[in-house]
């Protein structure tokens, strides 16, 4: 059996290097590719969550069994990031001090 595939391999040899050479840097190309990929995506998903402004809400009690007044189900998710009944902080304590 291994007679017959002898002269099949033999004759394949000068090409079998350059294919292996090629399918490496193939493979560690496409590797980095995937963790780069990898980062990016996380650093996207990392900037939309850092734009949830609930620690920033007036109705935000940072208490791990209510942490949201009026949508407790919303709070600190992405849902809350357009939330309609969102009111800083900020602005009522410098209104209460006008």
């Amino acid at each position: 059996m291994f007679q017959l595939l002898y002269p099949l391999v033999h004759s394949l040899q000068p090409f079998l290097v350059p294919l292996c050479f090629c399918l490496t840097w193939g493979l560690i190309i496409l590797f980095f590719l995937t963790v780069l990929s990898a980062v990016q995506e996380g650093v996207v998903a990392a900037k939309r969550l850092h734009q949830i402004p609930c620690t920033d809400c007036q109705f935000f009690t940072n208490d791990h069994r209510l942490k949201c007044t009026v949508h407790p189900s919303d709070a600190n998710t992405e849902a809350a990031i357009y939330c309609s009944d969102y009111c800083s902080r900020n602005r009522n304590n410098q209104a209460s001090a006008t």
